[in-house]
């Protein structure tokens, strides 16, 4: 008997310590788990900073915009003319549109660019042969990957159509040198080609990975001859010091800005711009430039406009002329929503029934 309650005892006593180990692990685990959970992510974080930011800035709009940058945007489809298939025969049957011959009913190639000081009027020319895809307003149909022709070119890009207005603003005309200042991905640089007006086109992206992923993409949609002919060249400098590498050289710049990238900040918490291991640097330099970047961040934008008419002036002596593009917005008003009241430059904004954007973009031309 006495045997008995010994082994009961010592039973029990080896319960309680397996207990005792459980407990501890589960303790440790926990706290574990405690340390490790992010307790507030980029993403978060940029939300929070925009409604601080933005509902100041847009006011009433900013609801509407809101909710437009946290769903899926829409997207176009930039036609290639290098390809021997052009693909825009299907996406008419599925009840595409191209926005730049459409129009909104108008038609012609080229119409009235107002200047925004002189309110004098010359002319700006579209180009015919750049064509962009959308679907109607409130329609979310997703576009079909493009399939490669022959030579194993694609037939068009996707991207975001309003990226597109841009390259229209700048306004190429035949045998033009152009410099595409921050180049990478690439979809801007695809526009400009579709042109087939450009005289000589450099193409720089001051980050050597992204000049990779840049050439790719066009290795994808141009031909290799063209690719290797001398009028076209691929650099990785840095460009806020070009007027030291190349001045007083091309006829058209776009400077496509590195930006907080708005839907970036509130969908991916990788490579954020609000992580502490990221800043972002805006710049503009000297020349005759279409200034454009994908936020609606007045820092950015109206502001880096500002400072950079006042420092061109202040610092090289070279007078900067805000051009007007507000018939960019009355002729694309049925495809994109506008921001209204801008005193320097226009912006398309998000809108769940056509939510293409944000871009913004202002145009300088210099003047000596």
């Amino acid at each position: 008997m006495m045997a008995l309650y010994i082994d009961i005892n010592r039973l029990l006593l080896r319960k309680v310590k397996d207990l005792r180990c459980l407990t501890q692990i589960r303790n440790r685990v926990k706290e574990k788990w405690a340390a490790t959970r992010p307790k507030h992510p980029p993403t978060r974080v940029a939300l929070q900073h925009f409604d601080a930011t933005y509902t100041a800035q847009l006011g009433q709009l900013w609801p509407s915009v809101r909710i437009a940058l946290l769903s899926e945007r829409k997207y176009g489809a930039l036609i290639n003319n290098f390809s021997q298939d052009a693909g825009f025969a299907d996406l008419e049957a599925q009840g595409c549109r191209d926005f730049i011959s459409f129009r909104d009913g108008e038609a012609g190639s080229s119409f009235e660019h107002i200047d925004a000081n002189s309110q004098q009027p010359f002319p700006l020319h579209l180009s015919q042969n750049i064509r962009c895809f959308v679907f109607p307003k409130g329609d979310t149909t997703r576009f079909k990957p493009a399939k490669p022709d022959q030579f194993g070119l694609l037939c068009y890009y996707l991207m975001d159509a309003a990226s597109v207005l841009p390259c229209l603003a700048l306004d190429v005309q035949e045998g033009h040198t152009v410099l595409d200042l921050c180049a990478a991905p690439g979809g801007k640089t695809l526009a400009l080609l579709q042109t087939h007006m450009i005289g000589y086109l450099c193409i720089n992206d001051s980050s050597v990975s992204r000049t990779l992923r840049l050439k790719k993409v066009l290795q994808s949609y141009v031909p290799k001859q063209f690719l290797a002919d001398d009028r076209l060249r691929i650099t990785s400098f840095d460009g806020t010091k070009w007027g030291e590498i190349e001045s007083n050289t091309f006829d058209r710049v776009l400077v496509d800005v590195p930006c907080t990238t708005d839907r970036h900040s509130l969908m991916e918490d990788d490579n954020n711009i609000f992580s502490k291991s990221r800043t972002v640097q805006a710049a503009c330099p000297g020349g005759e430039i279409l200034y454009s970047t994908c936020t609606l961040s007045l820092n950015q934008n109206l502001n880096v406009v500002e400072q950079g008419i006042y420092l061109a002036e202040k610092n090289h002596d070279i007078r900067l002329q805000v051009v007007s593009l507000q018939h960019l917005t009355k002729m694309f008003r049925n495809t994109f929503h506008f921001a209204p009241d801008l005193h320097l430059g226009e912006m398309v904004i998000p809108h769940l029934t056509a939510n293409f954007g944000p871009i913004y973009l202002c145009k300088l031309r210099r003047l000596n």
